[in-house]
Formats: C-alpha cells, sequence, structure tokens
C-alpha cells in the first residue's frame, strides 16, 4: 500500500545561466512546498551542476527538461536533454576551475546515474532520502497548553 501519494514538477527551459538561476529558486520553492526543507541545499546544488552541464556541453541545442519526483521516501531529480553523447566524471586536478560537477553531485546524492534514449538525448539524475513527514513538520504543544522552559542561570560558568 503507498501511504504517500507521488509529487511531480516538471521544467523545460534553455540552460542559459540566467534560466539555471530561475531553476535552482523553482526547486528550492517546490521542495519549500512539499515539506522538504532539508533537501533544498543539495537538490539546488545537484540541479546547477547538471544543467550547467547541458549549457557547456549539450549539442545541437540547450533545449532541456528538468523533473523532480518524490515517490515514498525518495526524491528523484533529473535533467534530460537533446544530446545523445554521455557525461564522464574526470579526475580535475586542484587548480582545474571545471570538471567536478559529476562527482559534487554523487557526493552530495545518495545515488545517481545516466539513461541514454538513444537519439533522442539522455537522462542524468540523482537522488535524495526524503526525511519522513513527521521529521519535517515541528512538534508545537496546544494552543493555552502551559509550557515548562528549562530554568537558565544568569551567571557565567
Amino acid at each position: 500500500m503507498i501511504s504517500q501519494q507521488s509529487r511531480h514538477c516538471t521544467v523545460e527551459l534553455q540552460a542559459l545561466p540566467s534560466r539555471i538561476r530561475q531553476v535552482r529558486r523553482i526547486v528550492s520553492a517546490q521542495l519549500r512546498y512539499w515539506h522538504l526543507d532539508p533537501l533544498i541545499d543539495q537538490a539546488a546544488l545537484g540541479v546547477t551542476e547538471l544543467l550547467s552541464n547541458v549549457h557547456r556541453h549539450a549539442e545541437p541545442d540547450k533545449e532541456c527538461t528538468v523533473e523532480i519526483e518524490l515517490l515514498l521516501d525518495r526524491l528523484t531529480v533529473s535533467v534530460h536533454d537533446h544530446d545523445p553523447r554521455l557525461p564522464e566524471v574526470h579526475d580535475a586536478d586542484a587548480f582545474a576551475t571545471c570538471g567536478r560537477g559529476l562527482a559534487m553531485v554523487a557526493a552530495v546524492s545518495e545515488s545517481w546515474g545516466v539513461r541514454p534514449q538513444g537519439d533522442a538525448g539522455k537522462t542524468v539524475w540523482f537522488t535524495l532520502p526524503a526525511p519522513s513527514p513527521t521529521a519535517t513538520v515541528p512538534s508545537y504543544p496546544a494552543y493555552g497548553a502551559a509550557v515548562k522552559t528549562p530554568a537558565r542561570s544568569a551567571v557565567a560558568g
């Protein structure tokens, strides 16, 4: 039995720097709406890196689709572009100014991968474990209930 419905959001865009910032804000807002605030930084970093790869490498165009989906306890973020070439993970040297994107995605995510789609391009994705609904909603005392706070000393030390 599925205890929670799937949640899904799709954004189509051209992977240009101004659009990448906009999508990062959209992803952050969507995760706030789904009460997944603890995942915002990781998801925003991951989607930024994937979209930056599309901007830098994808041919023949920069058109792509970003999808975020929450299914049970997993958030999946994916970026589909029209370039059939698969991304490669490189070992960037200490002074390199690029080449660390997929390594960063791997570092912040639970898992990641690529789904080749032949001449239609590819989809690069990553997953994040979603916190349980009870972990994301703070517990507040009932209205009017007495709240006991621990005694505090005004003396330092």
